[in-house]
């Protein structure tokens, strides 16, 4: 298994759509996935149990990801958790 934190950057945190975003990326994943915030934690295959877990700006979650190819996605999750989304795009 593979573990890591995460700083979410965005200006409004994980809303709906950088949650879709990031559990579309997750559902490419084969093995398991969790993300723990300070409110709780979900296993990435829906993006109502993300946004439950209201990560605003700031927040630190830590992520575990176990299965195949788990330390680049890791990586990649690590990646988007941090990613400074804007929508609609500059």
């Amino acid at each position: 298994m593979t573990e890591a934190t995460a700083t979410v950057r965005n200006e409004q945190g994980i809303h709906c759509r950088p949650a879709a975003d990031i559990v579309l990326k997750a559902r490419e994943f084969e093995g398991s996935l969790r993300v723990t915030g300070e409110y709780g934690e979900c296993d990435l295959r829906g993006a109502m149990e993300l946004i439950m877990l209201a990560l605003g700006k700031g927040s630190e979650v830590t992520i575990q990801v176990d299965g195949p190819g788990e330390e680049a996605f890791c990586k990649k999750l690590v990646e988007l958790f941090e990613f400074n989304f804007d929508f609609p795009p500059e």
